[in-house]
Parts: structure tokens; C-alpha cells; sequence
């Protein structure tokens, strides 16, 4: 299995005192999409940093597809892309002009860089503003700007911080199947937000921070199986039944209105079930979601199981 971050003991204390993180340890496999999640102040910039070499550790090692990061900087920026959470580029400088400038950082030839540029552009849907003014562009749109610019030179792991903030749904839904698409191509992707959604939506593998530990490192599909019941909202294509309501051991159906169902299914219920008994009453399903985000109920029980431990360690 190659490892394309690898964080051992992992500790940050900052000139002031604060100590950012508190001795983390984690590995992140080649090809995955990893979701680092946490609350404000958690440590997930100051990982982000070191991982980028813009902030220096205090102890601890790691290591970017198998080279350490203090002694093979430049291999490794070479193989990282960063998009950080805020927006750190000129507001008067063209688009196209942004991603050639980073591609020349890198050393790519300019007809190179101009192919990658358009590559990329194109793809995120900016190549018709390749000319204009960065600050006329919408926040979405310098939020795509900036991922074309950490990938023109191609880099082996993509990090983001927040990509995602400030967007409306429908870019942020087309800015996920871009994301699905590299990350299928063979891009490892770090991804942090505080859109819960997103990480369940996305990500493999997850890993929970809170001042600056690690409180979870696991599957997404095994955090998810630890709820005790989850629920889903189901779009009929044509209107309800009167008498909808079913209700057994581990499985509830309730109509919610003239065309959706609410299905609430206990740990070891899958929906198939649910689904034939709509199936035997006519009922055809065309839609689906989650009723409440389940891996924000989880997040949640993780950091007040931590903050519940702690208060009994100092009692």
C-alpha cells in the first residue's frame, strides 16, 4: 500500500504559547478521498501548514508519498497542491494570468503551462472568463479559480481547506462531481469543511480533530454504522395512498405529504425493505435523501464524548 501522508506524533506550539497540536498521528492512502473534520480552532490550518511547509512543526515527523517534508521540500511541493480557505490572490490580475503565473512557479514550459491552464479552465467552467478581472468573478467562481490554479501543475495530492465555503448549491454540486472525477483519475484528496454533508457525500476515510488530538480515525461507512437509526425522505412519482403508515421492528413508514415518505430504519435495516412494501401498495419511488446529515450527529457525539471524558479527568 503506498501512504500519501504519513504523520507521526505530529505536535505544534506556537511563540504564544498556544499549543495547536497535541501529538497526532494518522496516515492517508494513495488514491484516497480523506475527510479531516473539527470545530473552529481545532488544528486543522496548523496541520494544513506544516503538510505545506508554511508553518514549521515543533516535533514529530512527516512525510509526502514517502519523503519527509524538512529535508525534501521541493519534491515535495512538486507533488502537493493546497487550496486554502481564504482567498489569497490578486483581485486585478486576470484569471488566465493567475494559473500560467502558478504554472511558471512550478517550472512547466510555457506551452505546457498554457495547455494545462486552458485544461483545467475549461473544466471548472471558467474558460470563457479566462480574460477578466479576477475581483469581477462571483465567489464561486474564485473558489474554482483557485482549485485550477493548485492543479495546473499536476500534483500527485490535493489539499482542501474549506473549498466549498460561500457557495450555492449548485456549484457546490458540480464543484463535487470535478472532485469525484480527479480523485477517480488517481488524485489523493485531504478534504476539510464544515459542510457535513460534503465529507459524507465524498470522502472514504475520516479523521475527527479537536484541540489538536485526533478523537476519530476511521471508515466513513464504519463511523456511519455505528447510529443506532437513521432516517430518509422518498419522492413518489405520482400521489400517495391514503393509508400509507407500516410499522414493524426496526422499520417505520409515515407519509409526510401528498407525495413524500419519511423511512426510519433501525442499525441492520437497509431500505430494501421499505422499498417493497412501497413496491406491493403501487407506490414508485424517484427520489431520495437524507432526512438529518448522520455524520453531523455523530461529529457531534464524538466531541461531547470528549469533552465529557475530559471534564471527568479534572473532577
Amino acid at each position: 500500500m503506498t501512504v500519501a501522508i504519513s504523520v507521526e506524533n505530529l505536535g505544534k506550539t506556537y511563540a504564544s504559547g498556544v499549543t495547536a497540536l497535541k501529538g497526532i498521528s494518522l496516515q492517508v492512502r494513495q488514491g484516497d478521498f480523506f475527510a479531516l473534520l473539527g470545530p473552529n480552532g481545532a488544528g486543522k490550518s496548523t496541520f494544513i501548514g506544516i503538510l505545506s511547509t508554511l508553518v514549521t512543526k515543533t516535533r514529530g515527523a512527516v512525510q509526502i508519498f514517502g519523503r519527509d517534508v524538512d529535508s525534501h521540500v521541493y519534491q515535495t511541493k512538486l507533488d502537493l497542491g493546497v487550496v486554502p480557505q481564504e482567498i489569497n490572490f490578486s483581485q486585478f490580475e486576470r484569471v488566465g494570468d493567475i494559473v500560467m503565473t502558478q504554472a511558471g512557479y512550478y517550472g512547466l514550459p510555457s506551452r505546457l503551462a498554457a495547455q494545462r491552464s486552458e485544461k483545467y479552465l475549461r473544466q471548472l467552467g471558467l474558460w470563457d472568463k479566462r480574460g477578466q478581472r479576477s475581483r469581477t468573478l462571483s465567489g464561486g467562481m474564485k473558489r474554482r479559480m483557485m482549485i485550477a490554479r493548485a492543479l495546473v501543475h499536476e500534483p500527485r495530492l490535493l489539499i482542501l481547506d474549506e473549498p466549498t465555503a460561500g457557495v450555492d448549491i449548485e456549484l457546490r454540486r458540480s464543484m463535487w462531481d470535478f472532485l469525484l472525477e480527479i480523485n477517480r483519475a488517481g488524485t489523493t484528496i485531504v478534504l476539510t469543511t464544515h459542510y457535513l454533508e460534503e465529507a459524507e457525500q465524498l470522502c472514504r476515510n475520516i479523521a475527527i480533530i479537536d484541540e489538536g488530538r485526533i478523537v476519530e480515525n476511521t471508515s466513513m461507512r464504519k463511523l456511519l454504522l455505528e447510529l443506532d437509526s437513521y432516517a430518509f425522505i422518498l419522492d413518489a412519482a405520482a400521489d400517495l395512498p391514503g393509508d400509507l403508515a407500516h410499522e414493524e421492528p426496526g422499520l417505520c413508514l409515515r407519509k409526510l405529504d401528498s407525495r413524500s415518505i419519511e423511512v426510519t430504519l433501525s442499525k441492520g435495516r437497509d431500505l430494501n425493505g421499505a422499498l417493497a412494501i412501497l413496491d406491493r401498495r403501487g407506490v414508485r419511488i424517484i427520489s431520495m435523501r437524507n432526512k438529518t446529515n448522520r455524520l453531523e450527529q455523530l461529529f457531534l457525539a464524538r466531541l461531547g464524548g470528549q469533552e465529557a471524558g475530559a471534564g471527568e479527568e479534572g473532577s
